[in-house]
């Protein structure tokens, strides 16, 4: 393995003492205690990972993330893979959802082209850090070298350092853009948890059933061979391993970011499927990153629910949301601003002049 060697920097801690402190300014606000329910945790989450009495979410940041995947070659999404390049120009001319959501919500937006396939210059307002014109095909072969996947984790924690230092970032988004990744990220989650593709497998971009007999069975081919080749599926189920034999250009940057993050103090939000696989295995690689996550919302992709099984707590929103490129978690930050909101500017019960047990 080449790990690089920001990868053994220190998580940072979290402090139980603020999110106490919290939860203390919240049972003396002008409400019966728990009322605001989720809310109250936000808020409270929010401080003891922020080590502050006053929370905040800005300045929020969302990077997205592209590459293309080698097994896109065997037809397991309904979209060609031109489609990825398209769709770069249409985030670069600010058409694509999470353009009008991160414009929306105020949030810093940043394209970064890790892996396309295209060999030209990349479109207009795209960062150009391709490492490999795309995966190769892991239904076949590793998807990436050594080399190729420590380039992609030390990509996404530049993105996030560029974040830190340009915009005092407190939230990080990741977003994500490839045809095929739903693949990855679902043999990624299958080598991680020991699983087969059925019940990690989802339409993705459109698929119908035959489609998904097709992206199951290519799953699980892939996930056969790579346990072959290594001896077992315990010896796939180590991060580094999983990783680079069947994830994705742009799945390795999402978990470096991650880790990143954690290491650098910035509250990570989760999108979706590929997010969470990202999130997944970010927290084998380096554990600890796990505390810094708030899960954004529960996808309608049917693998979401056994990353968030793993990783353990419950998504803020429901909204059966499953196209990616950060839009799930951009949807949950009014909601945490709200939160914070309430937490940092609602009155206590002295300031208030009110008697809590006269309360009805």
């Amino acid at each position: 393995m080449n790990q690089p060697e920001w990868l053994d920097e220190p998580i940072q801690q979290t402090h139980p003492h603020y999110a106490q402190q919290a939860r203390a300014r919240q049972d003396q606000l002008t409400k019966p205690p728990g009322s605001l329910g989720r809310l109250e945790e936000i808020a409270i989450q929010l401080a003891g990972l922020q080590q502050t009495p006053h929370p905040a979410v800005d300045p929020v940041q969302i990077t997205l993330f592209a590459g293309d995947h080698g097994i896109a070659e065997d037809g397991v999404s309904a979209f060609d893979p031109v489609v990825t390049l398209q769709m770069m120009e249409n985030f670069s001319n600010g058409g694509a959802a999470i353009c009008v959501m991160s414009e929306e919500i105020g949030a810093q937006l940043e394209v970064v082209d890790v892996g396309t396939r295209w060999q030209g210059a990349v479109p207009q307002a795209v960062r150009d850090e391709r490492i490999a014109a795309g995966t190769a095909n892991m239904r076949r072969q590793p998807a990436m070298t050594d080399e190729q996947f420590s380039a992609a984790l030390t990509a996404g924690a530049r993105a996030v350092d560029r974040s830190i230092d340009q915009h005092g970032t407190r939230v990080f988004i990741a977003g994500e853009m490839g045809i095929a990744n739903t693949t990855a990220a679902a043999a990624v989650v299958g080598a991680l948890l020991n699983k087969p593709a059925p019940g990690l497998v989802g339409p993705g971009t459109g698929h119908d059933a035959a489609g998904l007999r097709h992206k199951a069975e290519a799953v699980d081919e892939t996930l056969a061979l790579h346990r072959e080749q290594l001896g077992g599926p315990a010896n796939l189920s180590e991060p580094w391993q999983a990783g680079r034999r069947v994830g994705g250009l742009e799945l390795a940057a999402m978990t470096g970011a991650y880790i990143r993050c954690a290491q650098r103090g910035v509250v990570i939000l989760l999108d979706g499927f590929i997010s969470g696989a990202a999130a997944l295995l970010a927290e084998r690689l380096r554990p600890g990153t796990r505390a810094w996550m708030i899960l954004g919302h529960g996808s309608a992709e049917p693998g979401h629910h056994r990353i968030v099984a793993a990783l353990g707590g419950r998504p803020l929103l429901d909204f059966n949301m499953r196209l990616g490129e950060g839009s799930g978690a951009a949807t949950a930050i009014p909601l945490m601003r709200m939160a914070c909101a309430i937490h940092n500017r609602m009155a206590t019960f002295a300031e208030a002049g009110v008697t809590p047990e006269g309360k009805g």
